[in-house]
């Protein structure tokens, strides 16, 4: 794990601290319409603001590609971020030049100011040395609390941390300690769940976790490529032919690293994929050509269940199977409910991540239950990968 400061290693009373949130949220008709992500970041703010430190919030919006798109501005969030607060945040219609200048200089020991759209600037994706530095410019101290952009080698998400002295935020300290607890140095045994679509996209996951983890669990319309490899019929299931070879080698390294690799004994086939289509559950390789794989069955399920009693940590990315269309979302929610009572019992320390995953766990209701469930999205994905993240590499290089 990197070694990085948090706020417990800074005195910020009176100083300026910039940091860099993850304020990209949804928003219809100008309103923010999920505040989960600026819930997320607000106690980093806050408990700076408690402090005394004059706080700088830095944040992208969307991908305007370095040009002022209005319908991307930050503005519209500064009274969000300020009633999750409940402290008033100015706001400043540029994150650099006069207009930022006047605004943290304006700034009295516990204010805030939300600055403009970074992504406004062309310097902030490039990671422009000039554009860094005219941030730089504003602050004293550098905190970074968006994990969710740590893949990112941006100005504000990496660029800064070698600018000056820097910590990462609350938000950011939980999810690495989490992640760290998940692979870094966790309690064995290990399992990770990898569901969703195609091979293709999770190869490097595959790949990096059979070295990690002692039971890999597949699901998802990835085990039909598998299922193709061994010579099983998938019907007109979603698999790609073209990722059997690479199947193979990933079934290859598993037996050579001694990761037990848990493929679907049985599965939920269908004619159609539409709500309540009529179904049937079959064993692997009775799937007929006319129908298509859409969820794992009642024996694979209990078969994760018993395995789960011997785990003590678990690591989720993706569902298993096609959970928004029911009765397709059988397993995935029996798989959560089972990782959540395990979890809820002190029996298992269960981290989970990822856009699909996080829907499917809130689906299942159990949400609140897992140990931690990450927001990151691609940074999670890139961590699973065993990818060093620019923006956590940077703060272990901090200036101070």
């Amino acid at each position: 794990m990197p070694n990085f400061k948090t706020l417990d290693d800074l005195t910020v009373k009176g100083k300026r601290v910039l940091v860099r949130a993850d304020l990209n949220v949804p928003m219809k008709d100008g309103k923010v319409t999920d505040a989960s992500r600026i819930e997320r970041q607000a106690p980093t703010i806050r408990e700076l603001s408690d402090k005394g430190a004059r706080v700088i919030v830095l944040s992208h919006f969307d991908r305007p590609k370095g040009k002022v798109v209005p319908q991307m501005s930050l503005k519209p969030i500064a009274p969000a971020l300020a009633k999750e607060l409940g402290k008033p945040v100015t706001f400043a219609s540029d994150c650099v030049g006069d207009v930022a200048k006047d605004a943290v200089a304006k700034l009295k020991d516990g204010d805030i100011v939300l600055l403009e759209n970074t992504r406004f600037h062309k310097g902030e994706e490039d990671n422009d040395p000039d554009f860094t530095k005219q941030v730089a410019g504003l602050g004293d101290i550098f905190v970074n609390d968006a994990f969710s952009a740590a893949h990112r080698a941006h100005a504000t998400t990496t660029g800064l941390a070698y600018l000056l002295p820097s910590a990462a935020g609350r938000s950011m300290q939980a999810e690495l300690e989490h992640l760290d607890k998940a692979l870094g140095n966790p309690q064995r045994p290990v399992m990770a769940v990898v569901g969703g679509a195609k091979v293709s996209t999770k190869l490097d996951l595959l790949q990096n976790l059979i070295s990690k983890v002692d039971y890999l669990v597949i699901g998802g319309a990835m085990a039909n490529t598998f299922f193709v490899a061994e010579g099983r019929q998938v019907g007109k299931s979603l698999a790609e032919r073209d990722m059997v070879d690479t199947a193979l080698a990933i079934v290859h390294k598993a037996t050579e690293t001694g990761c037990v690799l848990i493929l679907p004994t049985d599965v939920i086939a269908a004619k159609e994929f539409k709500p309540h289509a009529e179904h049937r559950t079959v064993e692997i390789g009775h799937v007929h050509a006319d129908e298509m794989i859409l969820d794992v069955g009642p024996k694979s399920i209990a078969e994760f269940e018993n395995r789960l009693k011997a785990t003590q940590t678990v690591v989720w990315n993706g569902p298993f199977g096609a959970f928004e269309t029911p009765p397709f979302d059988k397993a995935t929610v029996a798989a959560a409910k089972a990782v959540a009572a395990e979890t809820k019992a002190g029996n298992l320390i269960s981290v989970a991540g990822g856009g699909d995953t996080v829907a499917a766990l809130n689906h299942a209701g159990v949400s609140a239950d897992f140990t931690y469930i990450s927001t990151a999205g691609g940074a999670f994905l890139e961590w699973l990968e065993g990818k060093t993240l620019p923006g956590v590499e940077a703060l272990a290089h901090s200036k101070g």
